[in-house]
């Protein structure tokens, strides 16, 4: 069960890492345009979490399919929204204490998506793609050990 789960989230890692290069690349590119930090952060983790959803949901999750996409499209924005919001406030927050290295946006790029990767993995693993039931009945059969 461990196994598994450690498998489960290390594709999620690297998955998430091609989400963060998406995202990296696209808030770049925004910035050199002339678009403010901020927005341009929106568009690029906008964009980026289409990139997951689709590859997690194929990839990882083994579990997207035509008749529940759009319903598990909606509820992985909904769950990757807390983890995004979070980590588009710690983007915010760092880039506006115009320190010299805090305030750097890549720099508050990778802050704010180590934070958010956490919340992510758990809202897709158990509320978009996985099932919370197996996992539970698995942690509740397993005997109390007895005490030392």
């Amino acid at each position: 069960m461990a196994f598994r789960e450690g498998g489960l989230a290390a594709k999620f890692a690297g998955v998430s890492l091609i989400g963060f290069a998406t995202d990296a690349v696209l808030l770049h590119i925004g910035i050199a345009a002339g678009i403010e930090p901020a927005w341009s952060r929106v568009i690029s983790l906008i964009c980026a979490m289409q990139v997951t959803f689709l590859i997690n949901g194929l990839r990882v999750f083994r579990s997207l399919d035509r008749k529940r996409w759009p319903r598990q499209w909606a509820r992985y924005m909904l769950s990757n929204g807390c983890g995004n919001v979070c980590n588009y406030w710690i983007f915010v927050t760092l880039v506006s204490t115009h320190w010299r290295i805090i305030s750097d946006p890549m720099f508050a790029l990778c802050v704010g998506a180590f934070t958010a990767w956490m919340i992510n993995y758990c809202g897709a693993r158990f509320f978009v793609f996985g099932k919370v039931k197996g996992v539970l009945s698995t942690v509740l059969r397993r005997p109390a050990e007895p005490p030392a």
